[in-house]
């Protein structure tokens, strides 16, 4: 069963690097395209910038949470990795706890957000409803709070890099 979950968190964690990478990139190629109809075209296109601002919120939400599952987010352990080990054991505990509690926080909020904003629309995309922009926030968390139960069930995931040198070395 452990297995089974183990893989069933690398699919949703490659699923969120793919959608985290194909936003990164789309906000790398309309940020150069605004600023060439602005400046070359002197006639600057009204819909770069709030595009950008929405596959943000979906790089920050579904990236983030693909980013804590390798314990690859910014952190500070220089206090906790001088404690004892069976305190930095506890440690670890509460700060999953605490990131479970962050995890159920988006999901609830982000879904009322999602439902309170659904009927709106946003002025350069009237057919996008507002809600579908606020989305990533409760999936997000849900992703989030997936990979912290599996920190707390299973440990910190292999590291798939290492993992693959491992598995087929280049010499």
């Amino acid at each position: 069963m452990a297995a089974l979950f183990r893989r069933m968190m690398d699919a949703l964690y490659l699923a969120c690097v793919v959608v985290g990478v194909a936003a990164f990139v789309l906000i790398s190629a309309i940020i150069p395209w605004a600023v060439f109809t602005r400046y070359v075209l002197n006639s600057a296109a009204s819909w770069p910038e709030p595009l950008a601002v929405l596959l943000t919120i979906v790089l920050t939400f579904i990236g983030a949470a693909a980013a804590y599952r390798l314990n690859l987010h910014m952190n500070i352990s220089y206090f906790a990795d001088k404690l004892p080990k069976p305190w930095r054991a506890l440690l670890d505990l509460v700060v999953q706890l605490l990131m479970a509690l962050i995890a159920t926080f988006m999901i609830v909020w982000g879904e009322r957000l999602v439902e309170v904003t659904w009927h709106n629309t946003i002025a350069d995309f009237p057919f996008l409803s507002v809600g579908v922009t606020y989305l990533p926030i409760p999936i997000g968390g849900v992703c989030l709070l997936l990979f912290v139960i599996e920190r707390v069930l299973l440990g910190l995931p292999p590291d798939p890099i290492a993992h693959r040198q491992e598995a087929a070395p280049f010499e």
